[in-house]
């Protein structure tokens, strides 16, 4: 039994998708209405990380788990972990961040998936830490800018960051929840090249078959755009990131998809192909 967290996300849902009907599965959800996963051998759980009863039942039985959190101040982590080892699980793999292995990255998210990873290391648990580039999925925040106007505004679109399919972390994570090896690892996950925002506006120009504007946002006006999303704490640290990334840190390419899947890593402009749906006027 492999249970997956976060199925209503980006990666998670992956995951999901990729283990169902493969082994037996078993999703963990807030709200178990939103998570589009059927068949004999999958099974959808209501649970939240504060509440333990629901993680008991949830974990009961289970053999290795697929973990993601997102809150910015609660110990979702450790309570994961420490329910997860009550219950007998072997093995977690979660997904992290690139920047908690840089020494220069010290923002306050980067900051709380420290403090996350060494919460699962303290559980005393076999782990494996995902560590991704930024997501290519991300560019999907441009839809509805390139529906209605053709124009994708960003920050600093010359910078180069060596954007990751999150098809490929789902791949990578499903290899360290189903085989042996994996334990005590950290892959660093990355796209086969680096892209800037710019170049990501115009690979995307070429697969709609239509022109598209970019338009270089300042640090005001991404700074009102993130805190329209984004605690401050949040928007703050990503906004460190973008200046970070100016200095070329996050540009660096690896093979790491390639290793673990024996597949190489999909590129933007194949992600774009495959979305171009949702840029579709």
């Amino acid at each position: 039994m492999i249970l997956v967290t976060g199925a209503t996300g980006t990666v998670g849902r992956e995951v999901a998708r990729l283990l169902a009907g493969r082994f037996p599965l078993r999703i963990l959800a807030r709200r178990p209405e939103r998570v589009r996963m059927t068949g004999e051998r999958v099974r959808v759980v209501a649970g939240e990380y504060a509440h333990r009863a629901s993680l008991d039942r949830a974990l009961t039985g289970v053999r290795a788990a697929f973990l993601v959190t997102n809150s910015p101040a609660e110990p979702d982590d450790e309570r994961f972990a420490a329910a997860a080892r009550a219950a007998g699980v072997r093995h977690l793999v979660k997904l992290s961040a690139h920047a908690v292995a840089d020494p220069g990255a010290d923002d306050f998210v980067t900051r709380r998936q420290r403090d996350n990873e060494a919460a699962v290391r303290a559980s005393g648990l076999d782990w494996t830490f995902l560590r991704p580039r930024r997501f290519m999925s991300n560019t999907l925040s441009w839809a509805g800018s390139i529906r209605s106007e053709g124009v994708v505004r960003a920050l600093y679109g010359s910078s180069p960051n060596a954007t990751v399919d999150p098809r490929d972390i789902a791949a990578v994570a499903v290899r360290a929840l189903t085989e042996p090896g994996h334990e005590g690892r950290s892959y660093a996950l990355s796209g086969p090249e680096p892209v800037s925002a710019a170049q990501q506006t115009a690979e995307l120009s070429e697969v709609l078959g239509r022109p598209l504007r970019f338009e270089e946002l300042s640090p005001r006006q991404a700074r009102e755009q993130l805190l329209r999303r984004y605690p401050q704490p949040v928007a703050d640290a990503l906004l460190d990131s973008a200046v970070r990334q100016l200095t070329g840190v996050k540009a660096t390419v690896g093979n790491t998809v390639l290793e673990v899947t024996g597949r190489p890593a999909r590129s933007y402009r194949t992600w774009a192909r495959d979305h171009a749906a949702a840029f579709a006027a």
